[in-house]
Formats: structure tokens, sequence, C-alpha cells
């Protein structure tokens, strides 16, 4: 296994704990949101004594939300991310090579 081997996987590791944190964090707040949406749109219901319909047009209107969320999270996450210019090589690289 050559030295360049071992650093495409550690860069391959880093991309997959990235896009596994991604999804973790879309996937908690898509279920905070629709529960969130159910348990309001029940206390409406019960409040107002319109047993469903609360609840269906609260949850209706969480999807477009949760999509919109979902956008905003992976957009600021991917901001974060540093992308590697190929042109600046580590200090380490260019010495090696020397």
């Amino acid at each position: 296994m050559s030295p360049e081997d071992t650093r495409g996987s550690g860069k391959q590791k880093l991309i997959n704990l990235t896009v596994a944190g991604i999804v973790s964090q879309v996937g908690c707040i898509t279920l905070l949101i629709i529960l969130g949406a159910l348990f309001l749109g029940m206390y409406l219901d019960g409040k107002f004594d319109t047993r469903p319909w609360f609840t269906i047009g609260i949850i209706l209107a969480s999807i477009p939300v949760s999509l919109a969320v979902m956008f905003f999270i992976v957009r600021i996450t991917l901001k974060k991310l540093k992308p590697i210019n190929p042109t600046q090589q580590p200090q380490e690289e260019k010495t090696l090579g020397e």
C-alpha cells in the first residue's frame, strides 16, 4: 500500500463522515419538525374540536418547511468544507519529491 493510497482513504473517510453527519442532522431535524407539526395539529384539533383537519393541514404544511430546512442545513454544512486546491500541496509532499 503506497502513501498515496492511505492519503486517499483518509480523504474518503472524511467525506464519508461528513455525509453521515449531514444525513443524521437532516434526519433528526426533519423528525422534530414532523413530530412538532403532529402534536401542534392534535392540540389545535382538540381545542377547536375539528378532529383531523388541523393535524392534516399542519403536517402537509410541514413538508415544504422540512425541505427548506434540509436544503439550508446541507448548504451551510457544505460551505464549511473547504475544497483542497490541487496546486497547493502541503509542505511535506513538496519536500518528499525533491
